[in-house]
């Protein structure tokens, strides 16, 4: 008898389950969000991507400051060129004496730093990063399980084709920088973004629209959203992952 594809997918969802670790986890504070991931949060111990078009990098970094800026300990945030911009992190909540500042080139000198990092312990290391190829992303999987600490990697992509190169994280995220709510006096709104989880070992994918990060690195549901029952809330929706 042929099997369908929803009851392969659930067959195949249950054997990652079975065979992941267990993990610390960091929630969202986001229902709609945490429902999708193992654990209702974000897996510590472990390898995530991040990515965006050029215009929303600085969207993808401030999604990344949210999770890192809710952790005890110094975070590492390694690039290539000297563009971080430390006013921008605190206002999401990561103050400028815990983070240690590191510039490396080539590339493979960077990922090397990084890995360092995550054998050292007690660092949350984040790293902007143009490639990620298996064997890289496998070392830096390993190397975040043995520490219990995130290693998140900030990625640049112009097409979809980079996009959907596969690697050992266990999510991947896709930020996109949207326009602001309007307010009923002259000024700007809290900022809004459009969250995908287009990837998530073990969980569910997810696309839906929030509001940045706040001064403590929370995120939040724009009310319109936040007062409507779930399964009529715009931009969200889940499938097997």
């Amino acid at each position: 008898m042929p099997i369908s594809l929803a009851a392969l997918r659930a067959r195949i969802k249950q054997m990652e389950s079975a065979h992941a670790r267990p993990t610390a986890v960091l929630p969202f504070g986001v229902a709609a969000l945490d429902h999708c991931l193992p654990g209702k949060g974000l897996a510590l111990g472990a390898l995530h991507e991040m990515a965006g078009g050029g215009k929303d990098m600085a969207a993808v970094s401030l999604f990344a400051v949210g999770i890192v800026a809710r952790l005890a300990g110094p975070v590492l945030w390694c690039l290539p060129r000297p563009d971080l911009f430390a006013p921008g992190l605190a206002q999401a909540g990561l103050a400028a004496d815990r983070v240690i500042h590191l510039e490396a080139a080539p590339e493979a000198s960077l990922l090397a730093c990084c890995e360092e990092a995550l054998r050292h312990g007690g660092v949350s290391v984040v790293a902007e990063i143009a490639r990620l190829s298996m064997t890289a992303s496998r070392r830096l999987q390993l190397a975040a399980e043995r520490a219990g600490r995130p290693m998140i990697a900030l990625r640049r992509v112009r097409n979809e084709a980079e996009l959907s190169q596969p690697t050992a994280a266990v999510t991947r995220w896709r930020i996109t920088a949207l326009p602001s709510a309007l307010l009923p006096v002259p000024g700007i709104g809290r900022a809004r973004w459009r969250v995908e989880l287009l990837r998530c070992r073990a969980g569910e994918s997810a696309d839906l629209i929030v509001e940045a990060c706040d001064a403590q690195g929370y995120l939040a549901l724009p009310a319109v959203l936040a007062d409507r029952p779930a399964d009529q809330a715009d931009g969200f929706h889940r499938a097997a992952g």
